[in-house]
């Protein structure tokens, strides 16, 4: 887990190591450990890789980057973390392969010089990397099959740069930037993040998950660059002869995907919250290594209990018998909005709610305990169906098919045993219609955006199963690895994702929803596989609850003041055309007077243009109208 940076083009001796040592500091608080540079030229190009070094594997520095073949002809960085590093290192061992390091860093290099791009297919783990070949002159660009870790490309008659964060660039190319309408939109209509390659600033833009792309040296003027796509996720799966084999299925690769997660030279953590597939993770831990005292399990909860985990925390705790550290994120709203802001440069983007603050203050505190890589749950619910709104996608899916009574039979199901129903709220189900059928509410776009259409994705005919190969690609998965990452490497903390095993997607997310919404329960194929490792009463919780703060209660009454305050002052996105202030005080005061449940105005009409400003206002001097 590192920052890389890398610089081609014409910039001259001097200015390619400014170039490169600029994007260096800009996220130096990535690699803390350690930093490597590298500086030479090929055909006629001017080559800078730089890459600043967190210490997981081989604590050693012989894995320190960039990494040089034996014969000279490759560089090496990169960012992430190469799970089955050991399987494949004997692989290629057995090929005649030597190695002189007990890290990833060495087998990924080798994996590339022997397998090409097709050694893509065999890594199982997280990375972004770029790969120089002096003799071939190319440069190798890649990123992991869901984009876990991060790489930004920005181009211009100069040359290339590439990094790991949007700050980086913004610091090294010395220009400001338009921002992005579409991307805007996007969030302020439907609350979308990280759909695309595109970023919040025109001109810079991600190189897609699951994509590599060669650029020729030779060819360097145009700077073009044809992402190639490496990975795809099928829309369908062969049909299930044994329901029993598949969770056990399920149950061995989900093992697995823990087991390896567990390889480091440094201490490591599980994030519990009491829901399953945190619990899980602990419990599978548990099961691998019962006597294992170096792992430590802590959880985030709330200093006033108004939405405490606790009861759920203990009940896991008790059952594995292991002790769990719990951090009071206690920080007060009269503070929200200059964590915000500080949040907001981490995040290079706007934040999408305050748990983004509440997962940064977590961060801060495992760093504090002296916890380097930690286990997360992210992505379970987008291949699992964990979400309310694939019930009522699968509801719909049903109907359209003509299938009246199993919709009728799955929705009493749910209703009976009180999982999902109870807690819709049209709110928060708005997101999912069309335009046409959302009840008309005030528009605080401005001028550059107003008259653009309302961002929707809907089903669009592909079913539950299209849904979600869509919220892992494009529409949920990126927007939470992409903070978690930021959130994460602020304190330079690796976090690991083992519902992101591609083997685990590749299994469940294809499958047909009814082995994941079943007999009234979302998950249901999960939960029968995990049953062997949590207490029934964590295997069958009904309610689901994500990283909660009480943002409601904070937009309605704490913060109301400072709300209020920041309406009154002069709003940057005002002067760059994306929000119009005065319709947002007229938002802000029907949000107030309408209920709190029944009304049309949810948490992110009032939260999205507020972190929309404070963002804009954060990185106001990278900013042109």
């Amino acid at each position: 887990m590192c920052g890389i940076a890398c610089a081609l083009g014409a910039f001259g001796p001097r200015g390619i190591r400014q170039i490169v040592g600029v994007m260096m500091r800009a996220q130096a608080h990535r690699g803390p450990d350690g930093s490597g540079e590298w500086y030479g030229r090929c055909q006629g190009v001017d080559i800078g890789l730089g890459h600043l070094r967190l210490k997981i594997l081989d604590l050693s520095d012989a894995s320190r980057q960039p990494m040089v073949s034996p014969d000279g002809r490759f560089r090496l960085i990169y960012n992430g973390e190469i799970y089955n590093y050991l399987e494949l290192r004997d692989e290629l061992a057995a090929a005649s392969v030597t190695f002189t390091t007990t890290g990833d860093t060495e087998v990924l290099l080798q994996a590339l010089i022997v397998w090409g791009t097709a050694a893509f297919a065999r890594l199982n783990g997280m990375w972004a990397l770029v790969l120089l070949d002096l003799e071939a002159g190319t440069a190798l660009l890649a990123r992991d099959r869901f984009g876990v870790k991060p790489l930004y490309l920005y181009a211009d008659q100069r040359g290339l740069l590439a990094a790991s964060e949007i700050k980086a660039i913004l610091a090294a190319s010395g220009r400001r930037f338009q921002v992005n309408e579409a991307t805007v939109n996007a969030f302020l209509t439907q609350s979308l993040l990280c759909t695309g390659s595109e970023t919040f600033f025109r001109g810079i833009r991600e190189l897609p998950p699951g994509h590599f792309a060669t650029i020729s040296l030779a060819a360097s003027d145009q700077w073009q660059i044809a992402p190639e796509r490496y990975f795809s996720l099928a829309a369908s799966s062969p049909a299930v002869a044994d329901t029993a084999a598949l969770i056990e299925e399920v149950r061995n690769i989900f093992v697995d995907a823990v087991r390896v997660r567990l390889r480091s030279d440094v201490p490591l953590g599980v994030l519990v919250s009491g829901g399953i597939d945190s619990s899980a993770i602990a419990g599978v831990v548990h099961a691998l290594g019962p006597d294992r005292d170096d792992i430590r399990m802590f959880s985030a909860i709330d200093a006033e209990g108004k939405q405490d985990e606790q009861p759920f925390i203990d009940i896991v705790a008790d059952h594995l018998q292991r002790p769990v550290e719990k951090v009071t994120l206690n920080y007060q709203p009269d503070v929200a909005f200059d964590l915000m802001s500080e949040v907001s440069w981490f995040n290079d983007e706007p934040i999408g709610s305050f748990s983004t603050l509440a997962h940064y203050l977590l961060m801060e505190r495992a760093r504090s305990l002296g916890v380097t890589v930690l286990f997360s749950g992210q992505g379970a619910d987008e291949s699992l169906c964990g979400y309310n709104k694939f019930l009522w996608f699968y509801i719909q899916e049903l109907a359209a098919k003509g299938r009246w009574s199993e919709a009728i039979k799955t929705l009493f199901q749910f209703w009976r045993n009180g999982v999902v129903v109870p807690e819709f709220t049209y709110q928060e189900a708005k997101r999912y219609l069309s335009p046409s059928l959302r009840l008309p509410e005030l528009d605080v776009r401005g001028r550059r955006l107003r008259d653009r259409p309302w961002s929707f994705v809907s089903l669009d005919g592909s079913g539950v199963v299209g849904r979600q190969l869509a919220d892992i690609q494009h529409l949920s998965v990126p927007a939470l690895v992409h903070y978690e990452d930021r959130m994460s490497m602020a304190f330079a903390r690796e976090l690991r994702l083992p519902y992101l095993d591609y083997r685990l997607v590749c299994l469940l997310a294809p499958l047909p929803p009814e082995y994941k919404l079943h007999q009234g329960w979302t998950k249901w194929i999960f939960r029968k596989a995990v049953e062997p490792f949590l207490p029934p009463a964590t295997v069958w919780r009904r309610d689901k609850k994500g990283f909660l703060v009480p943002q409601t209660s904070w937009l309605r009454q704490e913060l109301q003041k400072s709300i209020r305050q920041i309406l009154a002052e002069e709003w940057v996105t005002a002067h760059l055309g994306l929000i119009d202030p005065r319709q947002m005080q007229r938002r802000y005061d029907h949000y107030l007077r309408q209920g709190q449940v029944l009304g049309r105005l949810g948490e992110k009409d009032i939260f999205s243009p507020l972190a929309l400003e404070l963002w804009a206002r954060r990185f106001e001097s990278y900013l042109v109208a």
